[in-house]
């Protein structure tokens, strides 16, 4: 499949890496023979194709994200590909200053800005919002046909009914949003002192933003408390702040229970460090 897409873009290639901690879609970074570097993208599935070009055309101009050199719509074999421009620097670490924090609250808030449009119709980017409860609900018990094959009945059945008692204790969800499903520092590029954009769009929705801050939270916010004020200070310039206090436990909770029937699905035994970090968080707070 990779020597069809490659051959597809007329690609001329100096070397082609695979780019790790990338879930959804095979990815692979391209030096090609006039010293550009160009990424090449393959989802998983049509509906994660059809999903991120929508997601392109959305935000163009409003986000800072790679622009999109050409792409193939596929065939029996390939679901599509992109070839994508490299956004210079490297994923977002916690040993960032405050001002790229600042930042990253500013463009999270204005991907959050970004409602469903009211002329064109969307073919593949849901909009979960009319029945968010129901969208979260239905997330949950779909991955704990997964998760009741790993955890012990007792925790399961314990996790369960947590689940159902911290749902009631939601506040009104904030939206319709664009949301990324996805917001973690792997799909935050950095530039020295500047973000230069956020990376895959295939999880996409339009539905309530209290979902968008757990990754975020788990792997980068959570760590500096100066960070986390300055992110937030970010994204309250472009839009009003929900209550994180509030939304986060229930939504760390689901993350972690949600994460550990991921892991079941793709293959424990490549995931077993994830696997880990998610059971040990899922102890911790139903302890």
């Amino acid at each position: 499949m990779l020597n069809r897409v490659i051959e597809q873009f007329g690609l001329q290639l100096l070397s082609i890496n695979e780019v790790e901690d990338s879930h959804s879609s095979t990815v692979y970074k391209c030096n090609l023979l006039n010293g550009d570097n160009n990424f090449l993208k393959i989802p998983y599935t049509k509906l994660k194709f059809q999903r991120e070009l929508e997601a392109y055309e959305l935000l163009k101009g409003s986000v800072a994200i790679p622009e999109i050199l050409d792409y193939w719509t596929g065939d029996e074999d390939c679901p599509g590909a992109f070839l994508l421009s490299e956004l210079k620097g490297q994923p977002l670490t916690t040993e960032v200053s405050p001002t790229v924090a600042y930042q990253v609250g500013v463009i999270h808030a204005s991907i959050h800005s970004i409602q469903p449009p009211v002329v064109k119709a969307l073919t593949s980017i849901q909009n979960e919002f009319p029945n968010w409860s129901k969208f979260i609900e239905h997330q949950f018990y779909s991955f704990a046909e997964d998760v009741r094959d790993v955890l012990d009945v007792g925790l399961y059945i314990q996790a369960i009914e947590k689940f159902e008692k911290m749902k009631q204790q939601l506040p009104s969800p904030d939206g319709p949003s664009f949301i990324h499903m996805d917001f973690r520092p792997a799909n935050i590029i950095i530039d020295g002192n500047k973000v230069s954009g956020i990376i895959d769009f295939e999880s996409v929705r339009f539905g309530s933003t209290e979902i968008d801050f757990t990754k975020l939270h788990r792997d980068f916010l959570c760590f500096d408390f100066t960070l986390y004020q300055a992110y937030k200070e970010g994204y309250s310039s472009i839009r009003p702040l929900i209550d994180l206090d509030v939304v986060l436990p229930f939504y760390r909770f689901t993350d972690a229970f949600n994460s550990i029937g991921w892991c079941k699905r793709r293959g424990i035994e490549k995931n077993a460090l994830f696997l880990e970090e998610n059971l040990a968080i899922l102890k911790k707070l139903l302890l």
